[in-house]
């Protein structure tokens, strides 16, 4: 673990393997961290922000050290990008072509912005003066994902440093190793020590006492929607830390008969489906596609889910490699007892893999359609109206992305205004960029977001000063 800006070993001495998920094979061991790791990062972690060591820097200082962390890890990209995929089975090409560079692109966003965000002065009578200032909120917990492990990494420390808190950041325990060394490399930055500290371990041991300390100011946690109901639960039975969530999500998204350019809609809706193996709180997961158009369009998909090559996801022409864990291909495999007509694909791996799987049910009902998958398993059902599709999207507890394709502008916006999620995409998959806040509507999310500048308000306290000028000066 990091704490302080040194390795060390967990208080108990236990460890935990990190294992390769393509092979099995063991990568590392690492310190299993408890309430007993916990409390001394925290502790580091309240001398270091009590201290002003890096919250009381100048922004433009705090600006260029994290400037310089985002270059380290760019110059480091064919080493972060191996260490995510053996860690991970995330694809090698993904790894360097996105995760890394979104990375270092979300933290130069985060760190130009320190200087850039102005506090205020409210509208007061002549004898007074009432600013609006923003101060960081103090020690951060961090509990991150196995999906996009040093992603998301960078869209929460990025604001929580650039506010100048500190931070004790809990990767998952599939997938440690980017953050290890992306600490590391924020020491050699000029992070002071004790700024930014690893605490590594399982949920239980490690999870829970850092969303139960009273000496943490605020929580930062993706993951599922269970999880993120304990973190509330937490919050509650401790000191009231502010609390936010990025969860789960099951992502509809809409295909009229209107649609420009079907090729291009099934290229966009494959890689909603199965990117990282559809290990993505945003993929598409459900899709409603008119009927006039369903059998063209799936016959296109058939097409396009054929060119992602399942492989050894070091292979830079690999698309699908193996899910995260054998536990959670059990759970993601269970879906293939499915009762729909399969489309294509269907089949699964040693073990470890799924192909890209299309499935067409006739009716909006059953475990496809109401739970979070996590897999490259893709549920479609024929609708007679865009009015139908919207209804049928919003039929779920989760609200965290969708999307709808239509060649008409005005449907196109009011499908997109009507559908209850936090991101909609027309005519395209994504999920915008480092400007555009990421979170979720209704279980998909809670208490704030990542990304843009809607991120650092919850890193911050906003505090009124108001201050008397007096009601006689002279005149002046």
């Amino acid at each position: 673990m990091i704490v302080d800006g040194t390795r060390t070993v967990a208080i108990s001495g236990k460890t935990f393997q990190t294992l390769n998920p393509a092979t099995g094979e063991v990568l590392a061991v690492l310190p299993a961290g408890s309430a007993a790791d916990v409390d001394k990062a925290v502790i580091v972690a309240r001398q270091a922000f009590d201290d002003g060591r890096w919250a009381k820097l100048a922004p433009a200082a705090r600006k260029k050290i994290l400037l310089k962390l985002a270059a380290l890890i760019e110059e480091n990209t064919a080493d972060l990008a191996l260490m995510e995929s053996l860690d991970s089975g995330k694809t090698i090409g993904d790894c360097i072509n996105i995760d890394v560079p979104e990375a270092v692109n979300s933290l130069r966003w985060h760190a130009e912005a320190i200087d850039k965000i102005y506090d205020q002065v409210a509208p007061a009578n002549d004898a007074s003066l009432g600013l609006i200032v923003r101060e960081p909120i103090g020690v951060v917990g961090i509990v991150l994902p196995w999906n996009f492990p040093l992603l998301t990494l960078a869209w929460k420390i990025g604001p929580a440093l650039a506010a100048g808190c500190t931070v004790i950041v809990k990767p998952a325990e599939e997938t440690s190793l980017t953050t290890l060394r992306v600490a590391e490399l924020a020491l050699d930055a000029g992070v002071p020590p004790g700024v930014f500290n690893v605490v590594t371990g399982d949920g239980p041991e490690v999870g829970e006492p850092i969303g139960r300390h009273p000496g943490i100011d605020a929580i930062s946690f993706t993951g599922s929607t269970d999880t993120g109901r304990r973190f509330l639960r937490y919050s509650s039975e401790s000191n009231l830390k502010g609390v936010v969530l990025e969860l789960g999500g099951k992502n509809p998204c809409i295909v009229m008969d209107d649609a420009p350019d079907l090729d291009a809609v099934a290229a966009h809706i494959a890689n909603g489906a199965f990117w990282n193996m559809g290990q993505n709180c945003s993929a598409i997961s459900r899709l409603f596609v008119h009927e006039d158009v369903k059998d063209r369009l799936l016959e296109k998909l058939v097409d396009v889910s054929k060119t992602w090559i399942v492989g050894d996801p070091l292979d830079p022409d690999t698309r699908i490699g193996p899910l995260v864990s054998t536990t959670h291909f059990e759970k993601v495999s269970s879906y293939l007892d499915h009762g729909g007509k399969v489309i294509t694909g269907g089949t699964a791996f040693n073990g470890t893999t799924i192909e890209p799987t299309i499935i067409e049910f006739q009716r909006h009902e059953g475990r496809h359609f109401k739970e979070e998958i996590f897999g490259p398993i893709l549920s479609v059902i024929s609708v007679k109206s865009l009015a139908e599709a919207v209804s049928l999207a919003n039929e779920t507890d989760y609200g965290l992305a969708a999307s709808v394709f239509t060649g008409e502008g005005t449907s196109a916006l009011r499908a997109a205004r009507a559908l209850k999620a936090g991101t909609v995409t027309v005519n395209c998959y994504g999920e915008g960029d480092a400007a555009t806040p990421f979170g979720g509507y209704k279980q998909s999310g809670f208490g704030g977001r990542d990304k843009s500048l809607h991120a650092h308000d919850q890193y911050c306290q906003i505090k009124t000063l108001w201050v008397d000028l007096g009601s006689s000066h002279g005149g002046i």
